[in-house]
């Protein structure tokens, strides 16, 4: 098919007038708590947005797994809602046809039991569900908003593929974290245009699992700032006690290291070098000379901090990423609520190009630190966008939390 048939077939979606779009789900595996279960669970079922109880506003229709594990919810789930379960990508993208017959896709990669590279790299199979949900839309001419959870891929090349095929084929493209649109305890907004000198991120867990949420956290707030985002310049990770000798190095970063670990609300007492036995720091050097880190503080904290130094402010501007604890984790319904805001309105809600970018970042980390914290140029990195007018984090009434059981 010529090119120019396929965009104007592209912008057509196959929505009926007074029905909800349909979308297929592809998930690398559903269980409880798994991000299947929290993203996808939401779409089935409903969930609390703003204070009000939502339905789905999408029809989810078909579901492949690309594993099905012994505690695998995907079949009650699917029996439940009545949604068909396929044995390919292919299919649950045409419901068994020839043709393309969803109005939009929704991509879970994580959580799985998949390889570990010597990186410290899960090797979740995003690259390549993404590449099979891709031959669909070329085989058909016709491409749909598409999400994909958390970073595109653990490699550049493979993250820039699936974020050129977006643009090559026209269709609206999200991902990323559910951290950036979580409340903000106190609330911040980045003023658009602000001049800041300096920025941290601090964070818990593994460190590219959940370092991938402290630069989502990161990046939210300093893609606001004057000049817009232009790119990242250099990228170096260092573990263990190399941590500390960057940050004297850095006093820039102690200030707003601690500023930022004020806003936790899961810090244990006592100091932070005393606590942390195996830190890890990532050093960020953007185009436009805006240095930041992301400091990894397992057994400090338990939670997504940021803290900046803004020009014309005496004290960095601070704030805790807020994620409901149990088992309801309310900050998946915002995520949940910009899924459905893309397939509704064929729009992306908030530029793809920040998790493409952080996606990058992420991956020269570790590329770094794997080279013994060898400071690496990024020239490839040279992403460039404008945030939009507001920052989209959630401002609402949280819902209770959901009794344990």
């Amino acid at each position: 098919m010529r090119r120019r048939s396929f965009l104007s077939l592209a912008a057509v979606p196959l929505v009926a007038a007074n029905s909800k779009p349909k979308v297929a789900l592809i998930i690398t595996e559903y269980r409880k708590t798994s991000h299947a279960d929290v993203i996808a669970g939401r779409l089935l079922g409903g969930y609390q947005y703003y204070g009000k109880r939502v339905e789905p506003r999408l029809h989810a229709v078909s579901m492949f797994t690309d594993q099905v594990p012994k505690n695998d919810m995907s079949r009650d789930m699917a029996a439940r809602h009545g949604v068909k379960i396929y044995p390919d990508v292919r299919g649950a993208l045409t419901l068994g046809g020839d043709r393309l017959a969803v109005d939009g896709v929704v991509l879970i990669g994580e959580h799985g039991d998949y390889p570990m590279n010597e990186k410290g790299q899960k090797l979740y199979p995003r690259h390549r569900l993404f590449q099979e949900i891709v031959a669909v839309y070329e085989a058909s001419g016709r491409a749909v908003p598409t999400f994909c959870d958390k970073h595109l891929s653990t490699d550049w090349d493979k993250a820039k593929w699936m974020y050129d095929a977006s643009r090559r084929l026209k269709f609206p493209f999200l991902a990323g974290s559910s951290v950036p649109i979580a409340w903000r305890k106190p609330e911040l907004e980045m003023p658009g245009g602000a001049r800041i000198r300096n920025a941290v991120a601090t964070a818990y867990g593994g460190k590219e699992a959940y370092g991938f949420h402290a630069l989502e956290s990161l990046q939210v707030m300093v893609e606001r700032r004057r000049g817009g985002e232009t790119g990242v310049a250099s990228v170096q990770c260092f573990d263990g006690p190399a941590v500390w000798n960057w940050a004297d190095a850095h006093p820039w970063s102690l200030k707003l290291m601690d500023a930022a670990n004020a806003r936790s609300e899961k810090r244990k007492p006592g100091n932070v070098r005393d606590n942390v036995k195996s830190p890890s720091v990532f050093a960020i050097r953007y185009r436009d000379g805006l240095e930041a880190a992301v400091f990894m503080l397992n057994g400090h904290i338990e939670d997504f901090n940021f803290a900046a130094d803004i020009e014309g402010r005496a004290e960095p501007a601070a704030t805790l990423m807020w994620l409901q604890p149990g088992r309801y984790y309310a900050h998946f319904s915002t995520l949940t609520h910009y899924i459905e805001e893309l397939v509704l309105n064929r729009k992306e809600p908030y530029p793809v190009e920040r998790t493409l970018l952080t996606t990058g970042i992420l991956a020269a980390a570790m590329d770094s630190a794997y080279q013994k914290g060898k400071a690496l140029d990024t020239p490839h990195l040279d992403v460039r966008y404008r945030a939009p007018k507001a920052s989209l984090y959630n401002r609402g009434a949280v819902p209770p939390l959901e009794p344990e059981s």
